[in-house]
C-alpha cells in the first residue's frame, strides 16, 4: 500500500481544525499515519518535556521507549539537530535505541511549533529494511507543520 498523502493531509486537517491542544493533535496524527501504510509498524510522537529530554506521547503500536535524550538514538538526533532522519537500516544507525527488536528502517520528522521551536518528532519505525524514501519525509513534514506550525 503506498500512502495517498494528499488524501491524508485533507483528513489530518479536517480532523484537527480548531483544536488547539497538542496532546490531541498529536494522538489523531499518530492514529491516521499508522493506518495510511503497511510499513508503518510503530507511529508516534516523543514530546521535548524538558531540556534535552523526550517523553513518549501519543503512539499505535507496540511499547515505546518512556524516555530518550537528546544524545541518544534516532529520535535523539533529529531532536538535537532539528533534522529529519531517514534510517534505511537501524542496526547502522551508531547509537540506535532498540525500543522494538523487530525494527529494521526509521524515520524521524522534528515537530515544530508556530515559533519554529522543535516540541517533539514523530517517530516512524518499520520491520522492513530501506521502507522509507524522502517523499515520505517531505510529505510528512508538509502535515506536520500544517497542524503544528500555525
Amino acid at each position: 500500500m503506498t500512502v495517498d498523502y494528499d488524501t491524508l493531509a485533507k483528513t489530518i486537517a479536517a480532523l484537527t481544525e480548531g483544536e488547539t491542544d497538542q496532546v490531541a493533535l498529536m494522538a489523531t496524527i499518530a492514529c491516521e499515519v499508522h493506518h495510511a501504510d503497511d510499513r508503518f509498524d510503530w507511529t508516534g510522537f516523543y514530546r521535548v518535556t524538558e531540556p534535552g529530554v523526550l517523553k513518549i506521547g501519543p503512539y499505535q503500536g507496540g511499547h515505546g521507549c518512556l524516555v530518550i535524550p537528546f544524545e541518544r538514538g534516532v529520535c535523539g538526533a533529529a531532536a538535537r539537530t532539528g533534522e529529519v532522519q531517514l534510517v534505511p537500516d537501524v542496526d547502522a544507525f551508531p547509537g540506535h535505541i532498540a525500543c522494538a527488536s523487530s525494527t529494521r528502517s526509521e524515520l524521524v520528522l522534528p515537530v515544530r511549533d508556530a515559533s519554529g521551536e522543535v516540541i517533539a518528532v514523530f517517530d516512524i519505525d518499520s520491520d522492513q529494511p530501506n521502507a522509507f524514501d524522502e517523499e515520505d519525509a517531505d510529505q510528512l513534514t508538509r502535515v506536520l507543520a500544517q497542524v503544528f506550525a500555525r
